[in-house]
């Protein structure tokens, strides 16, 4: 049974999909949620829901972000986890602390990778006249929002579409794509799942 610690920034939805989701013959069960904001919401719902939590506050080191990671390493080897999964954890990682987890720490990103790399992304997905929008999730590198891609989720984009309502269109596909990436994942497989918002339905790529 692989262990996995969840990293959050905020309310922790894409948190709570995943820890629902690790459950029966799931191969994987979360052990960690760990967030960089003293009562972010999410640690109260990782609590709730009997994970245990941690709080790495990132402001009391500045712009010294290997002692913050140092603090974080040390919260994650009590829990000794086998996957990260970044779920709205708002740090940039140093290359030092990703090649620790090279090959086993995941991240979900509002767009279609390798389209809006960083913030603001369903803004600049409607600045672009883009007619399709959604998310990803990939393995972790070094580069900012990079690493292969195991899944994404898309719709359409719909006339009067603002960022906002964009975004709570696109958060459900987060929710049931990253934990459908998670399960296989945890098995073994990374070959790439897509989803398509109007059959939810998996594919193979070609």
């Amino acid at each position: 049974m692989k262990r996995v610690a969840i990293l959050i920034s905020g309310g922790g939805s894409n948190m709570v999909a995943l820890a629902r989701s690790m459950t029966g013959d799931h191969p994987a069960r979360p052990v960690l949620v760990l967030s960089n904001v003293p009562g972010a919401g999410g640690l109260a719902r990782a609590t709730e829901m009997g994970i245990a939590t941690a709080v790495v506050d990132h402001r009391p080191f500045g712009r010294d972000r290997a002692a913050f990671e140092a603090e974080v390493r040390t919260a994650l080897r009590a829990a000794e986890p086998d996957i990260i999964c970044l779920a709205g954890f708002m740090r940039v990682l140093t290359s030092d602390f990703v090649k620790d987890w090279q090959g086993r720490m995941l991240n979900i990103h509002p767009s279609l990778l390798p389209k809006y790399k960083g913030l603001h992304t369903h803004a600049r997905a409607l600045e672009a006249g883009d007619g399709e929008h959604g998310c990803t999730v990939h393995e972790v590198t070094a580069d900012l929002d990079d690493g292969p891609i195991l899944g994404q989720a898309r719709l359409a984009v719909r006339p009067g579409d603002t960022p906002d309502r964009l975004a709570s269109r696109v958060l459900p596909l987060e929710h049931e794509l990253y934990p459908a990436v998670l399960r296989r994942f945890a098995g073994g497989d990374r070959t790439p799942i897509f989803l398509d918002q109007a059959t939810s339905a998996s594919s193979e790529p070609s």
